[in-house]
């Protein structure tokens, strides 16, 4: 398949918009920041929701939906969730629009809402208003509630998943009789997120705890899990966030305890978003497309028939029609490609660009030895595998993919975290080889933010497997209990 190849040693960013666009993922809309998910990319987003969904039901939640359009008072009562999604609010004036005396369609001014309605950046207001009604007692809680929806935050620069201003996410809001339940809801959730990541995405992260600088607006604590991309960049790929009892006092949520008490309600709140598709796409794919873990690849295993004539099509294809059927009584997803307005060398290069992570050709004389011939993407490796017992040959080889998959990433991000003890060490390894770089700080925010203007690197997290060590902050010199996770990012 012919697709102008740019290689990510020479153009990341460009390598990256490139693979998105060719690989039939997504596309720009004609709304200025806005994208269109094409069907294969949605296939992947697909297989994310339901397994983030399958994991989040057993873990006790349920979906619900709520509104799109929160009321601006709504909004503002949560003063510092208000001021951190301010600038990126989209804001609704109007309900109507009329055809003028020149047959131009304009707004309506006599139809002019009586309180501005936000479009939802997040939607902590609009659902702590609803819990009001629904939490009197004791017997109430816990209210475990997750939604999938579309958000949006009006964002000037963007790039196809990674920033848009609307995206796809899914977001969890629970309510909790005491902190120390709450606390272990926000944790077990970064941990299912976690676990997502690394097993099903196969990107290794790192847990953490967010500064105060980068923390949640509206949260008491904000935890995270961060990737390392190919290009040396970290990705944030998911937060789950203590909210105390802010948004209980905000909307006036109490219940009363088993001992008559009236109390306010404990909060969580934690979400992923379509930006994981942005991460799968950079941690593992190479200059010649995609390349999917098998746990989320839309297709498992393309069958390519390979003939001359009609005699030889007929016997590839009765074979080619046995093995998938054996391939998918295992519950794989088998594409067989009998198109016949493409060469099987066109056929080769599109599954390579979209990441199939196995492919399998079929020729006569494959039908002749009761053979077939299977290319891994992962590592281009080829070998000729008999017939009897393939489908088990297959499904554990996927299996070996998908591990290999994440101990290259894994192996790439435990060799780009640095170890710095000065400025000097600092700025040279961030220029030059990027990464995580482990560095003391002294816990301020003002130099968290200093350091920030100087490199554009930030704080990624506080690591939760954090070990105490005493040292000097790496800008200032003043004394720092422990070392933190600095990188550049998306």
């Amino acid at each position: 398949m012919a697709f102008e190849k740019i290689k990510r040693s020479e153009n990341y960013s460009e390598w990256y918009n490139n693979l998105v666009k060719n690989a039939d993922l997504a596309e720009h809309a004609a709304v200025k920041g806005c994208m269109v998910i094409k069907p294969y990319g949605y296939a992947i987003w697909e297989k994310i929701q339901q397994q983030l969904d399958k994991m989040f039901k057993q873990t006790g939640h349920s979906n619900a939906y709520f509104p799109l359009l929160i009321p601006k008072s709504f909004f503002e009562k949560e003063e510092k969730n208000a001021a951190g999604f301010a600038k990126e609010c989209a804001v609704v004036t109007h309900y109507r629009l009329k055809v003028d005396e020149n047959r131009k369609i304009i707004v309506d001014e006599d139809a002019k809402l009586e309180e501005e309605l936000i479009i939802r950046p997040t939607s902590e207001a609009i659902i702590w208003s609803t819990y009001k009604g629904w939490i009197q007692s004791y017997r109430d809680l816990p209210i475990l509630i997750n939604q999938w929806a579309n958000v949006m935050r009006w964002e000037m620069r963007t790039r196809l998943f990674l920033r848009t201003s609307e995206f796809l996410w899914q977001e969890g809001h629970t309510a909790h009789a005491t902190s120390d339940e709450a606390i272990a809801e926000t944790k077990q959730m970064l941990e299912v997120y976690a676990e997502f990541a690394e097993t099903f995405m196969g990107v290794p992260v790192v847990k953490g705890v967010k500064t105060e600088n980068e923390r949640f607006a509206g949260a008491i604590e904000t935890y995270c899990i961060e990737g390392l991309m190919q290009d040396g960049k970290a990705l944030q790929m998911g937060t789950s966030h203590f909210l105390g009892q802010n948004f209980a006092k905000a909307f006036d949520v109490k219940f009363q305890t088993k001992e008559g008490k009236l109390e306010y309600v404990w909060a969580t709140s934690w979400g992923v978003s379509t930006r994981l598709m942005g991460a799968l796409v950079m941690a593992h794919s190479d200059d010649d497309g995609l390349v999917l873990p098998p746990k989320l690849a839309p297709i498992h295993v393309v069958i390519v028939p390979i003939y001359k004539t009609d005699a030889e099509r007929e016997k590839v294809e009765t074979l080619a029609l046995e093995i998938r059927k054996k391939l998918e009584a295992l519950d794989l997803s088998v594409k067989f490609d009998n198109r016949d307005t493409y060469k099987p060398g066109f056929k080769f290069a599109e599954w390579e660009l979209k990441g199939v992570p196995l492919r399998m050709g079929i020729g006569p004389r494959d039908v002749e030895n009761g053979t077939v011939e299977l290319a891994r993407r992962d590592t281009r490796e080829k070998s000729v595998i008999g017939v009897e017992g393939i489908d088990t040959y297959v499904k554990n080889l996927l299996d070996e993919i998908q591990e290999a998959i994440y101990k290259r990433a894994k192996d790439f991000r435990d060799s780009n975290i640095h170890e710095v003890n000065t400025w000097d060490e600092f700025v040279e390894v961030l220029d030059t080889k990027g990464g995580f770089i482990s560095a003391h700080w002294d816990g301020t925010a003002d130099v968290e933010e200093k350091i920030k203007g100087l490199t554009k690197a930030t704080i990624r997290c506080i690591p939760l497997n954090n070990k105490p060590e005493s040292g000097k902050c790496i800008l200032t010199g003043n004394p720092s209990v422990q070392r933190v996770l600095f990188a550049k990012a998306y």
